[in-house]
């Protein structure tokens, strides 16, 4: 049974070291930390193009400056760390990268192929990377989006993605590389801002309500979206990598998901847990966007294949949102 990111763990089971790539953003931060507590501190190396802001965020381990389109530098710390595992994160998301799309081509795509060739040269066993609904696009199903559909993505971000699960399965076909993905929905927690995903009002939200501030969403009341507590991503991530290779099915990415909801519910969760909190509609350019994205996903292969069953809702989520939000911040 795999073990959840929140339970005791103990160092027994480390494999050998992990590199965590883009380990400061809102999914690396939890992640490397979710390591950490499965592994020995030590064993996993964070890495991203620049410190965190919070010096104490990555102090549990080691932490190395890296770009990863710069190529040498890359394959020096595959080298030293001979990794058994990469998690590669670092990548340009869908409303930053339209705003940039060539540097978010590159980033995406290149950063990916650069760890893919080092991973099959120094045989690291392991690669994680991680995809998105943002594969689909207006063309696909919007309900119960299947595993296998039609995709036609219409943003950099989008077309990035699933350039890259094809990718990923080209070389794990080609060269036996075990590389795995998933694709995420909307991810929300409280250990980090919003990052330029046209997700994200999910995220920011929860700090207006906390903070007695009113919020403009960029979303129309009535969008729905596929979205995920971060624990269950966490969860996710780790059970995925921890399966049986003979287990996984799909060398793309799975489709996974947990809770679809709307601007307008997400708003009447938080308004049970504090009265007077307001919301105001403003769509902007990240309104196509996501009306070009599923409104909900259909996991059965993650489900059948490696027993993904997600644990929050979105009242359960709400509750412990704000609860963690309210948390008085320790100096």
């Amino acid at each position: 049974m795999t073990t959840s990111p929140s339970e005791p763990t103990t160092t027994s089971r480390t494999p050998g070291n992990v590199l965590v790539i883009g380990a400061c953003g809102q999914l690396g931060l939890e992640l490397t930390a979710a390591l950490r507590q499965r592994y020995a501190p030590e064993a996993v190396v964070a890495a991203d193009v620049r410190p965190p802001k919070d010096p104490a965020a990555l102090a549990g381990g080691p932490f190395e400056l890296l770009d990863v389109l710069d190529q040498p530098r890359l394959e020096a710390l595959v080298a030293q760390y001979q990794p058994v595992q990469i998690y590669h994160l670092a990548a340009l998301l869908s409303a930053t990268a339209e705003k940039d799309p060539m540097f978010a081509w590159k980033l995406n795509m290149d950063g990916l192929l650069n760890v893919l060739n080092l991973a099959v040269q120094y045989r690291v066993p392991q690669v994680y990377w991680p995809s998105s609904i943002a594969v689909f696009g207006p063309d696909t199903p919007r309900e119960h989006t299947p595993q296998t559909t039609i995709m036609n993505p219409n943003t950099v971000y989008g077309i990035s993605k699933l350039a890259g699960e094809q990718w990923c399965e080209w070389y794990h076909r080609h060269y036996g590389l075990d590389v795995r993905s998933l694709r995420y929905p909307g991810l929300i927690g409280y250990k980090s801002l919003p990052g330029g995903g046209t997700t994200d009002y999910a995220v920011d939200i929860y700090h207006k309500a906390v903070a007695g501030e009113d919020f403009e969403c960029f979303l129309k009341a009535d969008t729905y979206l596929p979205m995920m507590y971060m624990p269950d991503a966490l969860k996710a991530t780790l059970d995925l990598m921890h399966a049986p290779a003979d287990s996984i099915k799909v060398r793309t990415s799975y489709n996974l998901g947990a809770m679809s909801f709307s601007p307008a519910e997400i708003t009447t969760a938080i308004q049970q847990e504090t009265p007077g909190f307001q919301v105001s509609y403003a769509p902007d350019q990240r309104q196509a966007i996501a009306d070009s994205w599923p409104a909900s996903i259909d996991d059965t292969a993650a489900r059948q294949d490696w027993g993904w069953a997600p644990e929050f809702d979105l009242e359960k989520m709400t509750r412990d949102m704000l609860v963690h939000l309210r948390e008085p911040v320790v100096a």
